[in-house]
């Protein structure tokens, strides 16, 4: 990770979970880590903390809401403001709502859509030309897929979601394909875990704890700090070495 040291990286959905411990772990290695979410207060308890522990990086918060392409531009001006630009793109904000196809409400479909895949391409998008303008030729856009974006489950809550991460999957091959075709060094990995026990079962579930609760029981899950420890593994890779996928889960997950 030494020539990343004082570089500049984006983590969408900072505040907590995988974006969270992402965030932390490239400020311990010595990244300048941008760390953007609607909760920004999350962001700035990380950001002392990871002060206080000595961490040689820096996380900086920005309040952004991804549903909304002008704060996403807004946040990227500033950054290119305040720190040059962007290097490193992590598209790890993601959600997902219970509306089943049959049943589902199209608001909910909308808002998965907008964070999931439209603001991914649009982060992705200003990523990369961030770097072009700066004629940064080493930078790397990770996508935080899921498992889901691999094979459909017979989960009917999951199912516009699952469809999201297909999105996910394809939008980061074409990227692949895409930056080989402007001859650019730029890489694009999709990280593609499986049950990780954060906040998303609380969220998912949020009408019904007893479910929530239940989610991480039947086996041991991932944790938000091995899909943190992918992304560096990923990062790690010299130059000429592309990872397209990485596909993670619990070992005794089906």
């Amino acid at each position: 990770m030494e020539r990343w040291r004082g570089r500049v990286a984006l983590v969408t959905g900072a505040s907590a979970g995988i974006g969270a411990a992402v965030a932390v772990e490239l400020v311990r290695l010595g990244m300048k880590v941008m760390g953007c979410a609607r909760d920004v207060g999350k962001i700035q308890k990380l950001a002392a903390e990871c002060q206080s522990a000595g961490h040689p990086g820096v996380l900086f918060p920005f309040k952004c809401d991804l549903t909304k392409e002008e704060e996403i531009l807004a946040m990227f001006a500033a950054i290119k403001e305040q720190h040059k630009g962007v290097d490193v793109c992590i598209n790890n904000a993601g959600l997902s709502h219970p509306e089943p196809l049959l049943s589902g409400k199209t608001s909910s479909w909308k808002n998965m859509m907008d964070v999931n895949v439209l603001a991914l391409s649009i982060c992705t998008r200003e990523a990369y030309q961030s770097m072009k303008e700066r004629n940064v030729d080493d930078g790397h856009i990770i996508n935080i897929n899921s498992l889901c974006g691999h094979s459909v489950i017979p989960h009917a809550d999951l199912h516009f979601y699952t469809a999201t991460k297909y999105a996910v999957t394809a939008l980061t091959e074409g990227l692949r394909q895409e930056l080989r075709a402007e001859k650019s060094h730029i890489r694009a990995t999709s990280i593609s875990p499986g049950l990780v026990e954060t906040e998303f079962a609380s969220r998912f579930y949020k009408d019904n704890p007893d479910k929530a609760a239940g989610a991480y029981s039947a086996y041991k899950p991932l944790e938000a700090i091995d899909v943190a420890n992918a992304v560096t593994y990923v990062l790690r890779a010299p130059p000429h070495v592309q990872i397209g996928d990485v596909l993670m889960k619990g070992t005794e997950q089906a």
